[in-house]
């Protein structure tokens, strides 16, 4: 039988409204002539940051008129009370910039390096290890064939994404725009992607960016906003952040533009923040990224995200980049279970706008009573399901396979044998 949902409405017109109020990355971004100045400096002097003020009254007044009205147990319900939960944090870290307790507040909706993933037994930081010592020594340069990743400037990066844009999104298609003043090499939203006017790009940043902020986190912004009952499906708190961000890598897997480079450089930011957590300041962060990397401009970029509105000096750093490989996994996770489970009809979910994978019980009964729109765009992959089934299904069994003992047997009948990477390279 359809039900109405009236009240529910009401709560989540209070929490998008609320959402509204409390931007967290706008708020803790930093301008372009901090990472100037530091770099400058040779990554000697500590950064020096201002950050705006944020007035949080009006959303701690909607979060409070919608509390009054939380009540019951129902899907839908436990869905808006854990947004309303989320955006109470919020407000409280925002209230609480440049401070301890920032890093206590971003803990409560990112975790920590050390919380247990979906196993109950492996720590986020175990995995970042793995990654980084598995990734350490391969010859990067070996992976791709000459000639077939050339840089691009900006304005090149720009012209060449701007047209598959606009293939996927037609009208809707987010302006792309050159930018001084960005720190990130590029953001994206629904309005607009931009892209920072001195940075340099590859062929493979277009196809990553494509698939990661585009048809990913700006599909999402735009079917939310299709959804006039819940618009707060339009919103990206940060309880969505994890599921948006996992989707948004495992989009580049299954669509084959993650490469190792990023893979461990995502590994990097964890353990960067264990790092903060621990005491490290901003200086010694940068210093362990530039012996990562040696690339000066993206150490500096990997170390304002650890510390942005947490305290430079150490102990208390933003883990919002704990959510890629947390939320790979569980992204992952959910989808082979789902087609495990003959339930892949759940995968198309994940799209009608920004939400965590809590809130599936709680949209599937909304889609149901007819209360959320179809979502206009998606990736080809969850357009057409067939490879991504079929692939997830492969992927379940692997599961039951000991890989030791594969590892074994190869490695003593490969121990002799000569690498040739050299094979593919002319004379």
């Amino acid at each position: 039988m359809s039900k109405s949902f009236h009240n529910e409405q009401d709560i989540a017109a209070h929490l998008y409204e609320a959402a509204k109020d409390l931007r967290v990355l706008k708020s803790v971004a930093w301008p372009g002539e901090v990472r100037e100045a530091f770099l400058a400096a040779n990554g000697t002097k500590m950064p020096v940051v201002t950050y705006p003020d944020v007035d949080t009254a009006p959303a701690r007044q909607h979060l409070q008129d919608a509390g009054v009205m939380l009540d019951g147990d129902a899907p839908v319900m436990e869905w808006l009370r854990r947004i309303h939960g989320v955006l109470k944090t919020q407000a409280e870290m925002l209230d609480a910039r440049e401070t301890r307790a920032f890093y206590t507040h971003s803990s409560t909706l990112f975790g920590t390096p050390q919380m247990l993933m979906l196993d109950g037994k492996t720590q986020v930081i175990e995995l970042a290890r793995h990654i980084d010592e598995t990734l350490r020594d391969l010859e990067f340069e070996n992976l791709v064939l000459e000639g077939a990743d050339d840089a691009l400037t900006a304005r090149q990066f720009a012209a060449e994404l701007e047209p598959k844009v606009a293939k996927y999104f037609g009208e809707d298609a987010p302006n792309i725009e050159l930018s001084k003043s960005l720190s990130a090499k590029a953001t994206a939203s629904s309005r607009r992607i931009r892209v920072r006017d001195d940075a340099q790009f590859t062929q493979m940043d277009v196809r990553q960016l494509l698939q990661h902020e585009a048809l990913i986190h700006t599909a999402t912004a735009l079917n939310g906003k299709t959804q006039n009952h819940f618009p707060i499906l339009g919103s990206s708190h940060m309880g969505t952040t994890q599921i948006q961000e996992g989707l948004a890598v495992f989009a580049e897997m299954i669509a084959g533009t993650m490469d190792p480079k990023r893979f461990r450089r995502l590994a990097d930011r964890v353990i960067a923040i264990d790092m903060a957590a621990e005491g490290a300041d901003f200086i010694e962060v940068y210093r362990f990224f530039i012996g990562q990397t040696g690339d000066r401009e993206e150490s500096f970029e990997n170390t304002r995200r650890v510390f942005r509105g947490g305290v430079l000096t150490g102990g208390a750093p933003f883990t919002k980049d704990l959510v890629y490989l947390n939320g790979l996994l569980r992204v992952h996770n959910f989808l082979r279970s789902v087609v495990s489970l003959n339930r892949a009809d759940l995968i198309r979910v994940l799209f009608v706008g920004k939400m965590d994978l809590e809130d599936v019980p709680a949209i599937a009964e909304l889609i149901d009573n007819k209360l959320i729109e179809t979502p206009r765009y998606m990736p080809r992959w969850a357009k057409d399901l067939r490879f991504v089934v079929s692939y997830l299904t492969y992927s379940s069994f692997l599961n039951r396979i000991k890989l030791p003992g594969f590892q074994g047997y190869y490695k003593d009948r490969l121990a002799a044998v000569p690498s040739v990477w050299h094979f593919d390279k002319p004379g």
